[in-house]
């Protein structure tokens, strides 16, 4: 009977509410989440402005663990809610007991890498910079890579409730390890309640262990409530097809997401060659923009599975009806972050302590920014219409038109043409040339995958 429901909900119910439904609790918990990255650098920037940057410097290295585990989870998902869609249900067992499988070994890599590989990460970004700097990076990043067993974790448990639509479930161990993390980051960083003060390690531990608690929640959530799938390495075996069919999904997501660690390198290594402090200033944006980019990043969560599901349902209006929803949703958070960001840049600035030199590089580099926020927001949803329907790599192409060929050239012209001054406008010319790609790529998705669907009789 679970079963059942769970099929008419995600095959039958009218698309506007079943996405709202589906990525509503996302949505939320990504607030909560992007609200915990806030804090946390506000927490960090009141020890100093060289832990702010320290911090800011590990973004890229943290964007990449994100990467393996968003991704992979992106593969789990599509198979997943697609092996549901034709009521394959072994092959929904097998899929979430393989996805487990290649987080485990996502993180043993991750583990080695935060052993051996920090050290030389900051070197490379830091050449003039105060040797603080670099040891409070070290300290933080080996920290957070080290154990990162519980964000492996967090991953794939939320991707399993989210594939079966359970989404109410995900949000409850976000909340729940994001709000960890905020109680625990000032009692760590700065010694209350007869802790030793921690600093940016503390800031660190206090990380892993919200992570670890979601992480824990979303496998119990998993083994109660999630009737769907069934979880047990009773006699597992890795399939080598279904971890190939995840990883032509999750592969082009993973390289797209670590294009993003790229580029946030590329900048730092720009932006650190003219001022620390504008390094400072970037790590913050990415902070602060996470606030209106992370719902719609929750929006596509509940959007992959429903538009996998009805492909695999062979279901062509709800499809196109459930895309057309989430553009306009998308659409209105970015225009109001688009309008934050010009009316407000200094208030938000000031929440990280920000000294003079900080707000005369910063303000005008928020509204510079913001200007690609007016186009994101349809980059964004056809590159979870590419992923639902197994067209990763068109993803791929966007991210890497967007980011290598067009943004770091473009930031490290401006640099040398215009100064500090003229590299934010890198991000609204790059946001162009991904809208133009986007574009294109949707259309042969209409052509080839959507349009030779059978119209289904739906209202």
């Amino acid at each position: 009977m679970e079963e059942q429901r769970q099929e008419n909900k995600m095959g039958t119910m009218s698309e506007g509410r079943l996405l709202m439904n589906m990525s509503l609790p996302m949505m939320i918990s990504m607030l909560v989440q992007a609200m915990y990255n806030i804090v946390d650098s506000i927490f960090v920037s009141r020890i100093s402005e060289n832990a702010l940057t320290a911090v800011s410097l590990a973004f890229p290295m943290q964007t990449l663990l994100i990467a393996v585990g968003a991704g992979t989870g992106v593969g789990v998902n599509s198979l997943l809610s697609k092996s549901l869609g034709e009521k394959n249900y072994d092959r929904a067992n097998k899929t979430a007991m393989n996805g487990i499988f290649l987080y485990i070994i996502s993180y043993l890599v991750s583990a080695v890498v935060g052993i051996f590989s920090v050290h030389p990460f900051y070197a490379s970004q830091i050449k003039n910079a105060p040797v603080e700097i670099m040891d409070m990076g070290v300290q933080y990043l080996t920290i957070v890579m080290v154990a990162s067993f519980g964000l492996y974790a967090q991953f794939i448990f939320e991707r399993l409730l989210q594939a079966t639509g359970r989404t109410v479930f995900t949000m409850i161990s976000q909340m729940v390890g994001a709000i960890i993390n905020i109680i625990l980051d000032p009692i760590l960083i700065f010694g209350y309640f007869g802790l030793p003060k921690m600093g940016v390690a503390g800031a660190a531990i206090a990380t892993v262990i919200g992570q670890i608690i979601a992480g824990c929640i979303g496998l119990i959530y998993n083994v109660k409530k999630n009737h769907d799938i069934t979880l047990s390495f009773k006699g597992f075996r890795p399939d080598g097809h279904i971890i190939g069919t995840i990883y032509k999904v999750g592969i082009p997501s993973i390289i797209m997401q670590s294009i993003g660690s790229v580029m946030t390198y590329g900048m730092n290594l720009i932006l650190v060659g003219l001022s620390a402090t504008a390094a400072a200033v970037f790590g913050v944006y990415f902070k602060l923009q996470s606030f209106f980019f992370m719902p719609v990043f929750g929006l596509n969560n509940g959007l992959i599975p429903i538009v996998a599901y009805n492909y695999g349902a062979k279901k062509k209006k709800r499809m196109i009806r459930t895309i057309k929803w989430a553009l306009l949703v998308a659409f209105c958070f970015m225009l109001f972050g688009f309008i934050v960001f010009e009316t407000v840049p200094g208030m938000l600035l000031l929440l990280f302590d920000a000294s003079e030199n900080m707000l005369a590089i910063g303000i005008p580099a928020l509204r510079k920014i913001a200007v690609h926020f007016l186009i994101a927001w349809f980059c964004i949803v056809a590159g979870s219409v590419f992923q639902a329907v197994g067209n990763g790599m068109y993803s791929l192409y966007v991210s890497v038109a967007r980011q290598l060929v067009v943004l770091l050239p473009v930031a490290y012209i401006l640099s040398k043409i215009g100064g500090l001054d003229a590299i934010w406008w890198s991000f609204p010319i790059a946001e162009l040339m991904s809208c133009a790609i986007s574009s294109i790529c949707l259309m042969l998705t209409y052509k080839k995958v959507i349009a030779p669907l059978p119209d289904d009789e739906e209202a």
